[in-house]
């Protein structure tokens, strides 16, 4: 595999020489300006060329913007990375602990903004660059690599984790969505399921972590469920993992502006920012807790399936479709089965390609309900 490494090169030299390190050491060729020689082309083409025939794009950002070239409003660096955006994986990585120059700041919010789904994180020494871009490339590898795995039994034990639904119930609309390893296997032993570190973990993740889903100004419920760990506030909000590994999220989609703008009608309302923030909030704990668990990457692949229970009497609307609608609103009277969504994918894009993971779920979610 091609890794092309974008970054300014002047006094940038120790962490560049860095990510050359952790690229060939996984067996991958490093594409770098320093390596390409007497060109008949400017420079800038030649790096050109050279993004065009990689993989991969590794970008470095440091406090420096760089030169910005004859003809041009931005960076070569800025160019390249949006040259590459919208073509290859980009995995990028930003310095800590620095005070960028203006222009390099709005890069870097450029590139934090961006919602492609591709790979974030943050270094302060090149030390600490070289084993991010490792641990980088190696998810990209296993993200790209096939595993003897049924991805339709995944699908299938996915579905069957989700409850069924109750009909001609007012309650609570509900997400829920469940997320199954494979290939099947036990990932964790009945004395660790019991261990209370791992339920303490899991608890303060729900309530504080970077992917927060429970309030956080109520207390948890953490137990056994038989083999199960499960962990719960009041009104059924509840996160379920097995010793599989496999997990369950219930997740209410109230809406407290909804409800507090349209009175009564605010209860029938499914908002579509609701559900995509929830899903993200899940997808993300998912991926940080199937690390924890499963350390060593035994599960290669996930089966997703995703539901909305309680719903059926609802219409979905964006926050901006409310503004314009008043308090005005249509629905569905209907009683269609609505089955869950679902998808297979390999385990490492629950970190490298979560937005169009979410998108895949979240656009068929919203053709389940009438557009009120």
């Amino acid at each position: 595999m091609k890794v092309f490494i974008s970054s300014l090169i002047s006094g940038f030299e120790p962490y560049r020489d860095a990510a050359r390190r952790a690229v060939v050491a996984l067996r991958n060729e490093a594409v770098m300006a320093e390596d390409f020689g007497a060109q008949p082309n400017s420079s800038q083409v030649a790096c050109m060329q050279g993004l065009r025939s990689a993989d991969v794009v590794v970008l470095i950002l440091g406090p420096r913007y760089g030169f910005v070239p004859a003809g041009s409003t931005i960076s070569a660096t800025h160019q390249e990375y949006r040259e590459a955006r919208d073509s290859r994986p980009v995995l990028a990585f930003i310095q800590q602990g620095v005070d960028p120059e203006a222009a390099q700041k709005a890069f870097i919010d450029e590139v934090q903004a961006w919602e492609g789904g591709f790979f974030r994180e943050s270094f302060r020494t090149a030390e600490d660059l070289h084993d991010g871009i490792t641990r980088a490339l190696h998810d990209h590898i296993l993200a790209k690599a096939i595993a003897p795995v049924d991805q339709g039994q995944l699908i299938s034990d996915a579905s069957g984790m989700i409850p069924a639904e109750r009909r001609n119930q007012s309650s609570t609309t509900f997400l829920a969505l469940a997320i199954v390893g494979g290939p099947s296997q036990r990932i964790l032993r009945p004395m660790q399921m019991e261990d209370p570190k791992l339920g303490e973990q899991l608890e303060q993740s729900a309530l504080y972590g970077d992917n927060r889903l429970f309030d956080r100004t109520k207390g948890a419920d953490v137990r056994l469920d038989g083999s199960d760990l499960v962990i719960s506030q009041d009104r059924g909000t509840s996160i379920r993992l097995t010793e599989q590994g496999a997990m369950l999220f219930l997740l209410s989609l109230e809406d407290t502006a909804s409800r507090d703008r349209m009175g009564g009608f605010g209860g029938m309302m499914i908002v579509e920012e609701v559900v995509r923030d929830r899903l993200t909030a899940a997808l993300g704990y998912a991926a940080a807790t199937v690390e924890r668990i499963d350390a060593t990457q035994r599960l290669s692949h996930v089966g997703v399936a995703a539901h909305i229970s309680g719903g059926e009497y609802r219409a979905w609307r964006t926050r901006a479709q409310q503004e314009a609608s008043g308090s005005s609103m249509q629905i569905s009277m209907g009683q269609q089965e609505r089955r869950p969504i679902t998808l297979c994918i390999r385990r490492a894009a629950l970190r490298l390609d979560r937005a169009p993971v979410i998108e895949d779920i979240l656009v068929p979610l919203r053709r389940q309900f009438s557009q009120g």
